[in-house]
């Protein structure tokens, strides 16, 4: 079962920046770079909704058009690690950031972290 932990979160004013990692642990038969990455997130009363993908080797990204050209997604698969870069952020990027792992259909998540930009 892997393991992932979210970390990074907090409170912001719009236009400011933060950055989550991902660290992720527990691996048996396969390793870090056998999983494709996403980050989701959650708003209150809302469902929870993807915001950033990257795939395996780390080669490529695809984002939410609400976060495209401000978020950046990335990974380090030497240190089991997975990143989201967010700039210019928003009241409506508010919510709890979760990070995910899918192999051969099979998804993993973590607990989350509450990011909150509030003025």
């Amino acid at each position: 079962q892997v393991h992932l932990v979210e970390s990074g979160g907090g409170a912001v004013q719009p236009g400011g920046s933060l950055g989550l990692s991902c660290a992720a642990s527990g691996f048996t038969d396969f390793t870090f770079s056998s999983y494709a990455m996403n980050w989701y997130r959650q708003a209150p009363g809302r469902e929870r909704e993807f915001v950033a993908a990257i795939t395996r080797a780390g080669d490529s990204t695809l984002y939410a058009d609400s976060v495209k050209g401000r978020f950046t997604i990335s990974r380090d698969n030497a240190k089991n690690m997975m990143y989201l870069q967010m700039n210019s952020l928003k009241f409506e990027d508010t919510g709890v950031y979760y990070c995910n792992a899918v192999h051969d259909g099979r998804g993993s998540w973590g607990q989350g972290t509450q990011v909150t930009v509030s003025s």
